[in-house]
């Protein structure tokens, strides 16, 4: 059992930055980042398979977010930047440790969720 925690989000302006992180309690190669606006379904953005060294970013994010490992062992950071106001949601740190690890992941395959941290962008 895998235990995750998001950092505390933020409200932040159009065009701005912010970096979340997420802990995780040990190990697993596959980790992730969803969010999820008032009144829809959650939904990928984001994957880092450790043991490839890949990355993976929804169409929406590409460009703009950026995965990475963090400084600290078993450590997630999101760095999202020229954020706009349909990046405001809750965002989830998930992960799993079952083949495969890529894109266009879905909900149901991610075994392990943090409790979620809100971002707020304001236009």
């Amino acid at each position: 059992q895998v235990q995750l925690r998001e950092s505390e989000g933020d409200s932040v302006q159009a065009g701005g930055s912010l970096r979340l992180s997420c802990a995780a309690s040990g190990y697993i190669y596959c980790m992730g980042w969803f969010r999820q606006a008032p009144g829809k379904e959650r939904e990928w953005i984001s994957t880092r398979n450790s043991n490839a060294g890949t990355t993976y970013y929804a169409d929406s994010v590409k460009g703009r977010f950026t995965i990475s490992e963090g400084d600290a062992e078993n450590t997630l950071y999101l760095q999202m930047d020229s954020l706009k106001a349909e990046d405001s949601g809750m965002y989830y740190c998930a992960a799993r440790d079952e083949w495969p690890c890529g894109s266009n992941l879905r909900r149901g395959d991610f075994a392990f969720w943090g409790q979620g941290t809100q971002v707020t962008v304001s236009s």
